[in-house]
């Protein structure tokens, strides 16, 4: 048995996951799928303080009051910082990181230095009356949808668990200045149909931080595949438990 902890992107909850918690779980493992701090059922936790601190702690401490180990940590997104700062600071307890069209950042970096386009959203939230708010990305037209998803009944229940995201999260640099955070295996999953205009994913390394060969798959769907490509999902993750 291993342990999956999935983790989602900005705006998101953990609801996200519902398709894909019970397929890992009838395989025989373990899965937690929490919502981050201010997000999902801890909206109510929001505040202009929340930043990737913040919710690398709900990680961290999720990690070590669950006493968990051999941990499959899955990033969708803006998780990817959220993943790479939470394996630094307890790498023992991760087996292997899974960045899930995600963020991939270097050692100081925020979501800024890696998706420039996020600055455009902290400067729109500054004009808001709130200014430290950053309301969900809009529906694009079909075959862009919202977030990738197309489908009707999908799009209006993934709508159900979209919430504001905080701009700390956006400012905030991940660490990764524990040697130990290079030695584990990375996968990288990219979601490669109907990419939007302005986003740019980085290059993965023909080398992995611990000198593996990189291991890159791709998924023919949009960004948010856990609604939309479930089950294929599912056997990708299964391959590294």
């Amino acid at each position: 048995m291993s342990t999956y902890l999935l983790v989602h992107g900005a705006w998101h909850s953990g609801q996200c996951w519902e398709r894909v918690v019970p397929l890992l779980a009838s395989a025989g493992h373990r899965v937690l799928a929490p919502s981050l701090t201010g997000l999902g059922d801890k909206v109510h936790l929001r505040g202009p303080e929340v930043g990737l601190d913040t919710h690398v702690d709900d990680i961290v401490r999720l990690i070590t009051e669950e006493d968990l180990t051999n941990v499959i940590l899955v990033g969708h997104s803006y998780a990817g910082l959220v993943i790479s700062s939470a394996a630094n600071r307890i790498p023992d307890r991760i087996a292997h990181l899974v960045y899930l069209d995600a963020m991939v950042p270097e050692d100081g970096e925020s979501a800024m230095d890696v998706h420039p386009m996020t600055r455009a959203l902290i400067d729109r939230a500054a004009e808001s009356e709130a200014g430290w708010r950053i309301p969900p990305m809009p529906e694009l037209p079909p075959p862009l949808g919202l977030f990738g998803v197309t489908d009707p009944a999908d799009v209006a229940w993934l709508r159900t668990m979209l919430s504001d995201q905080p701009v700390l999260c956006f400012r905030q640099p991940v660490h990764l200045d524990n040697p130990a955070v290079r030695t584990i295996a990375r996968t990288h999953i990219h979601c490669v149909a109907d990419v939007p205009e302005g986003i740019e994913r980085r290059p993965v390394p023909a080398v992995q931080p611990n000198g593996s060969p990189a291991q890159v798959w791709e998924l023919e769907t949009g960004h948010d595949c856990m609604i939309t490509m479930p089950a294929e999902l599912t056997d990708l993750l299964l391959k590294l438990g």
